[in-house]
């Protein structure tokens, strides 16, 4: 397949692009630097830079809508923030969410601005977790005080911490673009679930490092600020009942092993 990846010089695209040329598909970058397999927005749809998420969403969904030619598929990356935190509920693809706080209202807006009309595009929402992987995401912040035996859980550290390794995201992406049966909202987490505290405590135990001390919720919130911080210190207990059902087969199903083969 030809397939345009947007945000592909970043860590996640970055990894996709990998998976997508080692299947043999073509692919092109949507890029603000022009260059090899690249395309900048100059030379696409608009002379001014979009930054916005929307925009940048509403611009592609409204080429794919008026191309002759529209693409096979349209798949979108948001995120589980659209699930409201919970220390006891249990989200799937099919639950409820996305009108109680900013983030959730932004995922409920992202994903309408990239909703196309008809059935002549497939569309896929793949709501991603925490993505873990070397060189870059969340454990680029953590492993330093971790190795230094400074680490621990955030908070109370029992909010959960939906997860998945960047293979995996990587790997559900490439499925939702190459399976035609594949639609719809897919979870982008890994299917066993951990909580912050136990994240934390295996993190350590793959380093070889005792992660007992905690950050205080204070201090998250004086450094990250208010409505950030709730991504910190609050979770969901999100389940990919539709991702499995789809056929996907995870590479790193469990945390203990992502984070031992990340941090190798």
């Amino acid at each position: 397949m030809r397939v345009l990846v947007g945000g592909g010089t970043g860590f996640i695209g970055t990894a996709l692009t990998q998976l997508l040329n080692a299947r043999g598909h073509e692919v092109t970058l949507v890029s603000r630097q022009p260059g090899p397999g690249r395309i900048t927005w100059n030379e696409t749809f608009q002379k001014e830079v979009l930054g916005s998420r929307l925009e940048t969403t509403q611009l592609l969904a409204k080429a794919i809508t008026k191309a002759p030619q529209p693409p096979k598929a349209w798949v979108l990356v948001t995120g589980v923030a659209y699930y409201q935190p919970s220390l006891t509920a249990e989200y799937d693809e099919d639950s409820p969410g996305g009108d109680f706080d900013f983030f959730s209202n932004l995922v409920t807006k992202w994903e309408a601005a990239a909703r196309l009309p008809g059935d002549s595009t497939r569309q896929v929402v793949v709501r991603s977790g925490v993505v873990l992987g070397r060189g870059g995401g969340a454990i680029g912040h953590m492993l330093l005080p971790f190795r230094l035996g400074l680490g621990g859980p955030i908070g109370s550290g029992h909010q959960f911490f939906p997860w998945i390794h960047i293979g995996d995201l990587a790997g559900i992406l490439t499925h939702a673009l190459e399976a035609n049966h594949v639609h719809g909202v897919l979870n982008g987490v890994a299917p066993s679930s951990a909580t912050n505290a136990e994240f934390a405590q295996t993190l350590g135990a793959a380093l070889g490092r005792r992660a007992f001390i905690p950050l205080p919720s204070t201090v998250v919130q004086a450094v990250f600020g208010r409505e950030r911080a709730i991504m910190l210190l609050e979770g969901q207990k999100v389940i990919p009942r539709r991702t499995l059902a789809t056929g996907y087969q995870y590479s790193f199903p469990e945390l203990g092993a992502a984070l031992k083969e990340i941090v190798a």
